[in-house]
């Protein structure tokens, strides 16, 4: 009995063994909004994403952020980007900022980090926003 036990326990090990996927663990930092704004202010090196429709950056985001659609022709962007530099992504709630990070990461960028909860996260911790009204 003991050696179908210890059969079984190596079978699994061997199916979880490297199925050439890095996880998104891996891939991106994921940040609470104190300690996204504290690891924002430390880098010098660093570009903060707001990753909505430009309809939803408009209304208000985060200061110094610059608007780069997760609908937008990413492939373009990742090529205009310098890949030394951090990325700060965040969205509405980070599901969107989550899936550019690792867009991004495939892209060959490794400093990335995503807005935990997104910017209804960071309201709620009563951190600046910028409502100021853009025109397109």
């Amino acid at each position: 009995m003991n050696t179908k036990l210890t059969l079984f326990v190596f079978f699994l090990l061997l199916c979880n063994v490297n199925t050439g996927q890095v996880p998104d663990s891996l891939k991106f930092i994921s940040l609470r909004p104190g300690e996204f704004l504290e690891a924002y202010q430390k880098d010098n090196k660093t570009l903060l994403v707001d990753v909505r429709e430009f309809f939803e950056y408009k209304k208000s985001r985060l200061n110094d952020a610059v608007n780069i659609p997760s609908s937008a022709n990413l492939e373009y962007t990742a090529d205009t980007l310098n890949k030394e530099s951090s990325l700060f992504l965040y969205c509405t709630s980070g599901f969107r900022s989550k899936r550019v990070a690792k867009y991004f990461y495939d892209k060959g960028f490794l400093k990335l980090y995503s807005l935990d909860g997104g910017i209804a996260a960071w309201k709620k911790e009563g951190l600046p926003v910028n409502r100021k009204k853009i025109k397109k």
